[in-house]
């Protein structure tokens, strides 16, 4: 058995015909920057996220960098980010010369604490950016209730919750603007690098347009310094097709989940993911809890079962922030999830043997 932890080759062949058809179409038309395609899409997704606008962008971390710009939030200000999450979140607000603040997740979600974000505002803090981690959407009404009673803005990190909702609203219309991430393992993923800010607010969306080509209005009319940060043709072009299955594949991944929970649920010292009837959960990953991870995980290699670990290195341990004074006994959540979490196969294309589910079961059970 050798079971990869995300089958990605299957997705092109489920859709084989149309993407080949969406390459031809882009090749042919030799347009590859802002032209039909990136509209079609933008447009197609703001629909998609329930949403005035969408701006393509390069990739999930610039569109994070630019929403920041956009807000016009940089060098002093102050952005509350989550301690557990993929350090891409703090890069961006440290790109735009603002300071992560990290405040701790809620041991049970694993999203950020809202109950924790009060104590961490100063006057400096201009916004807060949550991240529906691992497809799971963060408690959204509390952190706007927040938000509003301080004056800050609300960016939403969504790079792993495409479809999601939240009481019944998609990922991407529960902030003043949202962050997407197209890297090819995403829910909806493209076959290579893209991402995109998605937002009710036309000034925003217009400013986010500028900031992404040049602060280019006109051609050779740069109104502001801008950079160069856009969706391509071909990559809009193929998540057009994606798009269009999106919703079928989060549906196959919560069954896939629902069979992980049924096998699991009376392994001993094992914590299974949690959710709850407020929210549509997508499973961008299937993330459990265990004191020996580590020696799970190898059972598991042993067994021909790929996994990962989201994630082993919280961003205030990496070496890109150890000038940032934080300390490690400042976070033991975070720090106690690093070395607890373990992501299991996961995808909407996932095939295994019958055997599967029990060979599972008995590694963590071993």
């Amino acid at each position: 058995m050798n079971i990869p932890f995300l089958n990605i080759k299957s997705t092109y062949l489920e859709l084989k015909v149309e993407i080949d058809d969406a390459y031809q179409r882009v090749m042919n038309s030799s347009w590859f920057i802002l032209g039909h395609e990136v509209e079609a899409f933008e447009a197609e997704f703001a629909h998609y996220c329930e949403v005035k606008h969408c701006i393509g962008v390069g990739n999930g971390l610039e569109a994070i960098h630019l929403s920041l710009c956009a807000l016009d939030i940089g060098k002093g200000d102050e952005v509350i980010v989550p301690a557990h999450t993929f350090i891409a979140t703090w890069l961006a607000v440290s790109q735009a010369g603002a300071i992560p603040v990290p405040v701790e997740p809620n041991e049970k979600t694993y999203n950020i604490d809202a109950d924790l974000i009060k104590q961490a505002i100063t006057e400096k803090t201009k916004a807060i950016i949550p991240v529906h981690l691992y497809g799971k959407p963060a408690d959204m009404d509390s952190i706007n209730k927040i938000a509003k009673q301080y004056g800050l803005y609300v960016i939403e990190d969504a790079a792993q919750a495409h479809g999601a909702r939240y009481k019944s609203r998609r990922v991407g219309s529960l902030g003043d603007l949202a962050s997407f991430s197209f890297y090819p393992s995403k829910n909806l993923g493209a076959f290579g690098d893209g991402g995109a800010v998605v937002t009710n607010n036309s000034e925003i969306a217009e400013k986010v347009r500028l900031l992404r080509n040049y602060g280019e209005k006109e051609k050779y009319q740069h109104v502001i310094r801008g950079y160069n940060s856009r969706l391509d043709e071909l990559q809009a072009a193929l998540l057009r097709v994606k798009l269009r299955k999106l919703d079928d594949w989060n549906v196959q991944r919560n069954q896939i989940a629902k069979q992980y929970n049924l096998v699991l649920s009376d392994v001993a010292d094992l914590e299974l993911p949690y959710t709850d009837n407020s929210e549509e959960h997508v499973w961008h990953l299937y993330v459990v809890r265990h004191h020996d991870r580590d020696i799970i995980q190898a059972r598991l290699k042993k067994a021909g079962i790929n996994t990962l670990i989201h994630y082993p290195v919280p961003p205030y341990n990496s070496p890109a922030y150890v000038d940032s004074g934080l300390k490690t006994s400042d976070y033991p959540i975070t720090t106690k999830l690093s070395s607890e979490v373990l992501s299991l196969p996961m995808g909407p294309h996932m095939q295994v043997p019958p055997h599967y589910w029990s060979t599972l079961a008995s590694c963590f059970e071993a």
